[in-house]
This record gives structure tokens, sequence and C-alpha cells, in this order.
């Protein structure tokens, strides 16, 4: 009896153990790669992946999705307090920590000489008292990207901006093209992706619209541009981990449809019952005082170049690719502006009657979005 139990523990096993054709990937480089549907596995084995910028607002969700899906992902970091949040990522093991510095060659070469694929979300869009644009935009794609070229990793994948442009009026929209300019230069399999303006949890889109009481802008919130989901843009990037197919591209990932900042700032005062005005500062005078508190706060406040941004719609680029090529569709901002800013709403809220059956067959429809994130 208990050989039999034992035999038939040992076929179980072997049947878990099983290997299929497809779950075996040959890289660029002639590496073999065994994919792995994530879980616990007594050994490390699928891709390795390198994620700089993996503790900002982006990187959680590419971190998430490469470690629940079996990834060794490599995680360089400068505050050890910033990173503490991916830890439960992915299994004991998976997420890998790695101490580095923007200006250090050996710690960035150290990040990734054991990856088949770097990510480099890396992005400051406002200068600091240790990096200006120029430093980090330029100068670290420069040494990330040739890193990646020294240890001939198999995929390299740099997280631009939209309206990148060497030509901008806007130095952080200048600097992002001439990073991707650098990446291709020396790593021509480079894949650029331009996300748009991205919303989700703690963003500095909607958030940013919902916690002030009055929005101050310079050109009456009259910008538009095409605001897409993080979760899209992270299931963007996973998938590029997996098909090689995307290596040497460019993609331009905008939601589905165009909103000025003050349909969006519109679009939050009705979650939130609350009613926002707008202050509206002449150009001229607030570029110089976001200048002087740029130089002088500590603490991320207003620069210049952001009022410059202000005055630049989003142009897309027809010649790049899309979610489409990817086989997505992304989501639209009203689906999730409700799940969002509901932590923001007014108290004015307890004073409504209570909803009618037919608004609540109407708020129904939502549920599958909610339950699917």
């Amino acid at each position: 009896m208990a050989s039999s139990r034992q035999c038939m523990r040992s076929g179980a096993a072997l049947q878990q153990a099983k290997r299929y054709i497809q779950d075996i990937a040959i890289t660029r480089t002639g590496k073999p790669i065994i994919r792995v549907q994530g879980g616990s596995s007594p050994t490390i084995i699928g891709h390795t992946a390198t994620v700089f910028g993996a503790t900002g607002f982006l990187g959680r969700y590419i971190v998430q999705r490469l470690a629940q899906t079996g990834c060794t992902v490599v995680v360089p970091f400068r505050d050890d307090m910033g990173k503490r949040h991916l830890k439960v990522s992915g299994d004991l093991g998976r997420v890998v920590f790695i101490e580095m510095d923007l200006r250090n060659t050996a710690s960035i070469e150290e990040s990734v000489r054991h990856s088949d694929i770097v990510y480099n979300l890396i992005g400051r869009d406002y200068p600091t008292k240790n990096f200006d644009l120029e430093d980090v935009n330029v100068e670290g794609v420069e040494r990330i990207a040739e890193a990646v070229a020294k240890y001939d990793v198999d995929r390299f994948v740099q997280v631009s901006s939209y309206n990148a442009d060497e030509n901008s009026e806007s130095e952080f929209f200048r600097t992002k093209a001439r990073g991707e300019k650098v990446a291709r230069s020396i790593f021509p399999e480079t894949t650029i992706v331009r996300p748009s303006p991205i919303y989700g949890w703690q963003d500095g889109l909607l958030t940013k619209l919902a916690y002030p009481n009055r929005h101050i802008t310079s050109n009456h919130m009259q910008q538009t541009f095409w605001p897409v989901h993080a979760s899209d843009v992270g299931k963007a990037l996973e998938k590029m981990c997996y098909d090689d197919t995307t290596a040497e591209q460019t993609y331009e990932l905008h939601g589905p449809s165009e909103w000025s900042m003050a349909e969006l700032a519109q679009l939050v005062d009705g979650e939130t019952l609350r009613e926002r005005s707008n202050i509206n500062i002449p150009r001229r005078i607030r570029e110089p005082l976001g200048y002087v508190m740029n130089k002088y706060l500590w603490w991320p406040t207003l620069h210049k170049d952001a009022v410059v941004r202000e005055f630049i719609d989003q142009h897309i680029d027809p010649k790049a690719k899309t979610f489409k090529d990817l086989d997505m569709e992304p989501a639209e901002i009203r689906q999730w502006s409700y799940e969002y800013l509901k932590g923001y709403r007014s108290s004015r809220m307890m004073d409504l009657p209570p909803m009618t059956e037919r608004e609540l067959q109407a708020e129904k429809q939502y549920d599958h979005v909610r339950r699917s994130y």
C-alpha cells in the first residue's frame, strides 16, 4: 500500500515536471530558457530581467507582472526604504535587490550581467541638486546601454516619453529624444516605448487633480493628451519580454481617447463631488518662479520646464506601433476614474439619497472591471 502511494507521488511529480517544446525559448545569443508559470519552484529558471527605475510609479506594475510569471527580477535601487513594497511581488528569491548609483558604472554592470532583458524606466521631469535632466535622461541611458552591450544582453527596452523630440521647446522632451538616440547608437536592437501621461494608484495625474483646492496653471488647462492606464503599460512591457519581434521597434502607448486638462479636471470634480477653481498665472511670471522654487526647495514643487510642457499638446508618431500591434485594447479612463478617486470624495456624498434600482443596475456594469484589476 505504501509503495503504491509512493509510486503515485513520483508519477505526479514527473507529470508536474513534464515540459513541452513551447516552454523552451532560444534567445538571440543562443541561450536556452525554460519558461515557467510562476509559483514556488526549487530552482531558479525562466527569464532574468533587470528593471532600472523599478521603485517608481510604473516600475511596480512591471515588476509584479514579471515576478508572478516566473521571472527573476533584478531591482537596482538607491533608497533602501523605497524598495520595500517590491519584496512581496514574487516568490522568495524571485526579486533580487542590488544597490546602484547612476554614476557608478560597476554597479550598473553588476545589475545587468546575468539578465536576458533590461528595462530602463529611470527618468526625471525636473532637475535635482544631484542630477539634472541631461545626467539622467541622456548620460544615464548611455551608461546602461553600454553595460547591456558589454554583457551581450538579449533585449533592452528604453522607456522614453510621449512628445520626445530633439527640437522641442521643453528640455525634458529634448533630453528624452537624445536618450533614445544614444540607446539605439550603442545597442541597435533597443525597443523604444513612449507612454502617454499615466494614471493609476498614487499617480501624478488624477491624484494631482483631486488633491488641491485650486488648480494653478498658465494655459487655462487647455493642454491635450491621451491618458493611458498604468496596468496596460505594465502588461505591454511584460509582453515585450517574451516577444522578440518587438526588438528595434518604437511603440507609442496611448489611451483610446484625447482629453484636455480642463475636461479631465471636470471628470475628477464629478467623481469627488468637489468644485475646484482654476487660477491662471501668466507664463512670464510662473516660469522664473518655478526655477527659483526648484533651485532652493529640496522637495519637488514646480520647475520652469513643467510650465513649458503645459503649452505642448501630445503628438503621436504615425510611424510608431501601438497597443494594437501587441493585440491589446487600452482601457478608457472613465472605467477607472471612480476606483482611483473614491478616496478623495467630499463628505457631501453622505448627504446623497440612496441609489435607485436603475442606478444600481448601471453601477453593476463596472463590476467586472474592478474584479479584473
